[in-house]
């Protein structure tokens, strides 16, 4: 059978799944990460930006799958909708797991990253390559009316460099060296970091569950 001809059953065969999903982000980027997955299963994005009235979800849980279902759960029931929420953030063996999801403001509710890893550095300082080991994770959730949620995990291990290095990318990315790649998150392409970050982790197991999740409704 030709891939015209299997794209075409599978659409057929889910006619009933919803057309589009919900990215509760503002951030472009991020959602175009999650549109080649739903695009194989006939469904289109749309992000916030085409909700401009949702007020934004405060981040009150204590874990990633709280915060990610919160947000899923809450705009789910607010448009009445399908909804992809995530939540992301280091974790730090020696800080028994901190700073998790307090990633963003760690150093303070400004969600500055210089300061962050300034933070960071100061926490570990003296503390041998052995023990600086850590984790990028990431959390989705994804939301509907009358379905219970879906919930999935990504994670990349790495270790916390003394000196930040690389230019490319954001947060904690120029300290979290991926020893399989001998470079920083910081110091890959966008398309490689893509490929191979806790995002990427988590959206492969999503793929993997979201039939099922949407064939038992």
């Amino acid at each position: 059978m030709k891939d015209n001809e299997l794209n075409q059953t599978h659409q057929t065969e889910n006619a009933h799944w919803p057309k589009e999903v919900v990215i509760a982000t503002n951030n472009m980027g991020k959602a175009k990460e999650f549109e080649a997955m739903f695009a194989k299963k006939g469904m289109k994005i749309k992000t916030l930006h085409d909700f401009p009235d949702i007020p934004e979800v405060e981040e009150t849980g204590t874990t990633f799958a709280e915060n990610a279902l919160l947000k899923a759960e809450t705009i789910a029931d607010r448009l009445q909708r399908m909804v992809l929420a995530d939540d992301s953030g280091l974790k730090v063996d020696a800080l028994d797991g901190q700073p998790g999801v307090y990633s963003a403001r760690y150093a303070g509710e400004d969600k500055n990253d210089a300061s962050n890893n300034a933070k960071l550095l100061h926490e570990l300082a003296g503390l041998p390559k052995e023990k600086r080991t850590a984790q990028f994770h990431c959390t989705l959730a994804v939301a509907a009316p009358g379905k219970n949620s879906l919930v999935v995990e990504g994670e990349v291990e790495g270790l916390i460099l003394g000196v930040p290095r690389g230019e490319n990318g954001f947060g904690y990315d120029p300290l979290f060296f991926v020893p399989e790649l001998e470079r920083t998150m910081a110091e890959l392409e966008s398309e490689e970091k893509n490929r191979v970050s806790h995002r990427a982790a988590a959206l492969k197991k999503l793929d993997q569950e979201l039939d099922e999740w949407l064939q038992n409704s």
